[in-house]
C-alpha cells in the first residue's frame, strides 16, 4: 500500500500523564471489588503532509481488575506494568516514521505491542506476561488522541474522515481479506444519533430498596435502584451477577423486577429491558439455561425483558471450546465482552455460538470500528459498553455508540460511582451526564477529531 494522501498525518509530539480519583462506593465485578480509578491521558500533535497541524486528547482508565484479573500478581502490580506499557506505547507512536490515516498508524503499532510489553514483564520480572486484552486497554488513550488529533488538524469530526478518500487501506488489508474494497465509511454514520438509552449498572453490593443499606451517604446522588430510576427517568439496566450461585443469581433478578414493577408504574413507564453479566463465572452453557429457565418461571415479565446476554463463560475461547452458546443464543442474544481482542476471537466466538459482540473503547478506537463493521457484516448484534469510563473517556465510548447504526444503547455507569471523574465535562456536555428520561444527548458528540473537544 502507497501512503501518499494530502491528509496523511505523522505524530509531531505525545505526552502523557496520571489522574487518581476515588470512587463514590465500591463497585463488584466478577469476584473482585474496585474502589478508584487511575486515568491514564494522552495528549498528541500532528501534522498533515500540506502542514496542517492539529491537537489531540485521549483518555482511559486503567482498568488492570478487567482487563488482568491476575491470580499470580497483586492488582498494584498489574496496574504499574499497565501504566508502564501505556508510556512505551506513547514512545513508541512518537517514533513512527511513516505517515498515513490514524488507524492504519495505529494498526501498524500495534504490532509492537507484545515485544513491548514483553520488555516490561522482564523489566518487572512479572510472574506472567501482560495479556492481550490488557495491552488493548494500556495503548487505548494513544489511539483515541491520535484519531482525534487528525480531526482537528482536517477541521472535521474523526467519524466523517473514514473513507477511500482519506484512508489508504480498504477493510480486507485488516481483516484478513474480509470485505476487501470497503472501507470504514460504510458501516459507520455521518451524524451521530440524537439519543440514546443509558444503561444503568446494578452491581451485586449496590442497594436495591432501604433495607439494604446500612448507613446513608446523603451525597446528593441516589442510592437505592429505585431512586436511581426515579431520578434518571432509566429504562435500561445492566445487572451483574455471581455466575456460581443460580438461586442468588434469580433472586437477585426477581427483586430488581419488583423494584421496577413499583417504581415504573409511578412514572407511567410501561416499558424497561435488562442485560445480564455474569463475568464469565458460569462453568458452562447449562448454567446459563437453568438461570433463563428458572427467571421464566419465576418472573416472567423479567425474562421478557433481558435484552442479551454479556459474557457468561471463560475468557479464553481456545482453551475452553466446549463452552458453546449455540443453546441460549436461540433464546436471548449471547455477547462476548472480554474475549473479543482480535479477528481471530471474533471468528471463533461465531463458531462456538455465540450471536453477538460487546464494542468498547478500551479496547482501542481502530479495534473498536473494525470489529463493528465485521460484526455489523455479519448480522451479529452490537452493543456499547464501557469501563466507568469518565469524562472524555466516557465521551468517547458514547461517540462510537452513536455512530454505529446497529448499537440500540450506551452504558455509562461512572455518573453512579465515580462522578467527581465527570467535574468539568459535565458542565460542557450537559446532556451527556445530566440524565433524566433515561437518555443521553449524543447530538452533542459532533465536534470536530472524536466529537467531544472542550
Amino acid at each position: 500500500f502507497i501512503m501518499n494522501k494530502p491528509s496523511d498525518i505523522r505524530i509531531v509530539d505525545i505526552s502523557t500523564n496520571l489522574e487518581n480519583i476515588l470512587y463514590r462506593t465500591p463497585m463488584k465485578f466478577g469476584g473482585r471489588v474496585v474502589t478508584d480509578v487511575t486515568l491514564f491521558n494522552v495528549n498528541v500533535t500532528v501534522e498533515t503532509r500540506q502542514g496542517q497541524r492539529g491537537t489531540g486528547h485521549g483518555s482511559m482508565p486503567v482498568g488492570n481488575a478487567w482487563g488482568w484479573p491476575s491470580t499470580r500478581e497483586t492488582g498494584d502490580r498489574t496496574l504499574e506494568a499497565m501504566i508502564q506499557l501505556g508510556n512505551l506505547v506513547a514512545q513508541a507512536a512518537g517514533k513512527i516514521d511513516a505517515q498515513g490515516h490514524p488507524i492504519e498508524l495505529v494498526h501498524d503499532l500495534s504490532q509492537d505491542y507484545q515485544s513491548l510489553s514483553n520488555s516490561v514483564a522482564d523489566s518487572m520480572r512479572l510472574a506472567e506476561g501482560i495479556p492481550r486484552l490488557a495491552q488493548l486497554v494500556a495503548a487505548s488513550p494513544v489511539d483515541a488522541a491520535i484519531n482525534d488529533a487528525y480531526g482537528d488538524a482536517l477541521q472535521a469530526n474523526s467519524y466523517d474522515l473514514l473513507s477511500g478518500d482519506f484512508m489508504n487501506r480498504d477493510l480486507g488489508h485488516f481483516l484478513d481479506g474480509k470485505l476487501s474494497g470497503r472501507f470504514l465509511d460504510e458501516f459507520t454514520l455521518r451524524t451521530p444519533k440524537p439519543t440514546m438509552p443509558l444503561y444503568h449498572l446494578i452491581g451485586a453490593l449496590d442497594p436495591l430498596t432501604d433495607d439494604d443499606i446500612a448507613e446513608r451517604l446523603n451525597d446528593g446522588v441516589p442510592e437505592t435502584l429505585g431512586e436511581w430510576i426515579l431520578a434518571d427517568g432509566l429504562t435500561h439496566m445492566k445487572i451483574k451477577l455471581n455466575g456460581d450461585d443460580l438461586d442468588w443469581d434469580v433472586a437477585r433478578v426477581a427483586a430488581i423486577e419488583s423494584v421496577n414493577l413499583e417504581t415504573q408504574s409511578k412514572r407511567g413507564c410501561a416499558q424497561w429491558w435488562y442485560s445480564t453479566d455474569f463475568n464469565e463465572k458460569c462453568a458452562d452453557v447449562d448454567y446459563v439455561l437453568d438461570f433463563l429457565r428458572r427467571i421464566q418461571e419465576v418472573s416472567p415479565t423479567a425474562f421478557d425483558r433481558i435484552q442479551y446476554i454479556e459474557q457468561p463463560t471463560h475468557r479464553d475461547l481456545k482453551s475452553n471450546p466446549e463452552n458453546k452458546m449455540h443453546e441460549a443464543a436461540t433464546i436471548k442474544p449471547v455477547v462476548i465482552d472480554e474475549s473479543l481482542v482480535d479477528l481471530e476471537s471474533l471468528e471463533l466466538s461465531r463458531e462456538q455460538g455465540y450471536s453477538g459482540v460487546a464494542l468498547k473503547a478500551c479496547k482501542g478506537h481502530g479495534e473498536a470500528l473494525l470489529m463493528g463493521a465485521l460484526a455489523q457484516h455479519y448480522n451479529l448484534f452490537l452493543c456499547v459498553q464501557d469501563l466507568t469510563c469518565v469524562g472524555a473517556s466516557f465521551l468517547h465510548s458514547a461517540s462510537i455508540a452513536a455512530r454505529i447504526g446497529s448499537v440500540a444503547a450506551i452504558e455509562g455507569n461512572g455518573r453512579q460511582y465515580c462522578p467527581r471523574g465527570n467535574e468539568g465535562w459535565d458542565a460542557q456536555f450537559p446532556e451527556m451526564f445530566q440524565i433524566s428520561d433515561g437518555t443521553v444527548g449524543t447530538a452533542l458528540l459532533n465536534k470536530n477529531g472524536l466529537g467531544y473537544r472542550i
